[in-house]
Parts: C-alpha cells; sequence; structure tokens
C-alpha cells in the first residue's frame, strides 16, 4: 500500500439551473471545474438533488471525483448535506437534519453562517460535540464533530464580498475545534472555484483512486485547507476569461445539436403533416364520389 498522502482541490457549494436561482448545466460546470484545476465539486440545489445525482454520476468522465449533495432548507437556515443519495427532512430543526445526513452516511456543513438575509444559521442552533474530559478531570478542548454536530463550517464564502461573516465564521469554527472549509457558492460559472478547499487524502496515488467515502472521510477527520480569502486580480480576471470562453464553445455546441435536432423534428412533422394531410385528402375525394354515385 502506498503511503503517499494526496491533495484534491474541492468546491463543495455550487448551484446549478436545477435550483431556482442557478443558472449553469451540471455538464458545463464539469467541464469547466476539470478545466482550471478542481479534482470535484459538489452540485448542491436549494431543496432538489436530481441534477446533483446526475453530476456525481457524470464526474468520472471530466476526471473529477463525483460527490453528490444538496442545499436544504431547514427551520433554522441553510445546511449542506455532502455525500447523501436521497433527500434530507425538509424544514425540520437544525440538529435533527444534522442527524439525519449522519445516518445516511454523509457530512454536514454550515454554509455562510450567522448572514440572516442568506438564510444563515443562527450560532445557537448549530449542534456542536459536547466537550469531552481530559485524564486529570479538567475540561478539554470541544470534540471533533462527528455523531451529533456538524462536521464542518464554511468559513470562507466566496460571495461575502466585505469579509466580516467570514471571519466571524473562522472565529467560531476554531473556538469550536469544527473543521474548516471554503467554497464558491456560485450561481454562475464565472464564480465556480473562486474560492475551494483543500483536503488531503491518505494513501492515494492518483484522483483516479479517490473515491467521494475518502473525501468525507477527510472534511470529518478536519485534513483540509481553505483557499480564496485574497485571490489577485489577474488570477480572478483569467477566471472570468476562460468560463466566458468555456461557455462560449458549449452552447455554441449544444447549440448546433439542438438546432439539428430542431431541423429533424420539423422534417420529421411536416413529413408526418403531410401524411395525414394526404389521408384526409383521400378519405375526403372518396366520400364526394360516392354522393355522386
Amino acid at each position: 500500500m502506498s503511503n503517499q498522502n494526496l491533495t484534491l482541490r474541492i468546491d463543495p457549494h455550487v448551484h446549478s439551473e436545477d435550483s431556482y436561482d442557478g443558472h449553469e448545466p451540471v455538464e458545463l460546470i464539469l467541464e469547466h471545474a476539470a478545466d482550471i484545476g478542481l479534482d470535484a465539486v459538489v452540485i448542491t440545489d436549494h431543496d432538489v438533488m436530481g441534477e446533483s445525482l446526475r453530476a456525481a454520476e457524470l464526474a468520472p468522465e471530466y476526471g473529477l471525483v463525483g460527490i453528490p449533495g444538496i442545499e436544504v432548507s431547514t427551520a433554522h437556515g441553510h445546511l449542506l448535506a455532502i455525500g447523501v443519495d436521497s433527500m434530507p427532512p425538509h424544514r425540520e430543526p437544525y440538529a435533527e437534519t444534522v442527524a439525519w445526513i449522519h445516518d445516511h452516511g454523509g457530512v454536514a456543513i454550515v454554509p455562510h453562517p450567522f448572514q440572516r438575509s442568506r438564510h444563515g444559521v443562527r450560532r445557537k442552533h448549530i449542534p456542536i460535540d459536547d466537550a469531552t474530559s481530559s485524564a486529570d478531570g479538567t475540561e478539554a478542548a470541544p470534540a471533533k464533530a462527528g455523531s451529533g454536530g456538524v462536521d464542518a463550517i464554511e468559513v470562507f464564502n466566496a460571495w461575502l464580498f466585505t469579509g466580516y461573516r467570514n471571519r466571524k465564521a473562522r472565529r467560531f469554527a476554531a473556538e469550536t475545534d469544527v473543521s474548516a472549509v471554503a467554497a464558491s457558492d456560485a450561481h454562475t460559472l464565472e464564480y465556480v472555484g473562486r474560492a475551494f478547499t483543500e483536503v488531503t487524502i491518505p494513501d492515494a496515488e492518483s484522483v483516479a483512486a479517490v473515491t467521494a467515502a475518502d473525501v468525507l472521510d477527510a472534511l470529518r477527520a478536519g485534513s483540509t485547507s481553505v483557499a480564496g480569502r485574497r485571490a489577485p486580480v489577474p488570477m480572478a480576471a483569467r477566471h472570468y476569461a476562460i468560463a466566458a470562453a468555456r461557455k462560449s464553445g458549449y452552447y455554441a455546441r449544444t447549440g448546433a445539436i439542438r438546432s439539428a435536432a430542431a431541423a429533424r423534428w420539423g422534417a420529421v412533422t411536416a413529413a408526418s403533416t403531410a401524411r395525414v394531410g394526404a389521408v384526409q385528402g383521400a378519405h375526403r375525394i372518396a366520400r364526394v364520389a360516392a354522393w355522386l354515385r
């Protein structure tokens, strides 16, 4: 067995056109993610996961690790369920939804915490595993989140431009000893990968050998680092340029395919209409001939 550790770049919070506020098809998102050097992108649409499941199946075709997910609306704010393949309960208490995610083998991540304008959860509603006691009876640091608490906090969200909420989330994660992640929260292609999480996978030789379960284990263990705090302007400009070119190419291809399909459908429809018309005309002529006899 290899003793080599492998670092993967993942964007765990991305929306597709399946979200009410998303815009991009998953094929385009996956293509772009691979193009900019990500190793995985998790489609986390709002309260639906049909396209996320499809994206997870398609991901290996793009050289990416396939991981399904969803951004579920709870009674106390939004919550990311990563690695689940069925719908979590809707509008249930935060702690109960976290427990459901764990019961179904997933990882629970708090997105854009404390930002109420975007349905961020309040601090008091975030379940954190109780602190453990050391051998001498004194209170030790809080245990890593697991069966009872959330698994990670989104400490950098690329949509939070002022940075205040990100800093607050970072302090909270440090105080509670919960894993920290970064994500783009992209709703358009240009934002995919603007922030991402690096996860360390032990004993892995290549991305192709990494499974979704490996990534989930790394998130639970806190084998993460965040990127995206200070993206330089040239990098951002290059990112937008790549996205614009990628979208133009994608829609040119799909537009041509759709145009060809529409032309074929039009020809079939016209031929069918002509056949129906011919049959109806023959029937009318036969009826007229019968009357004239």
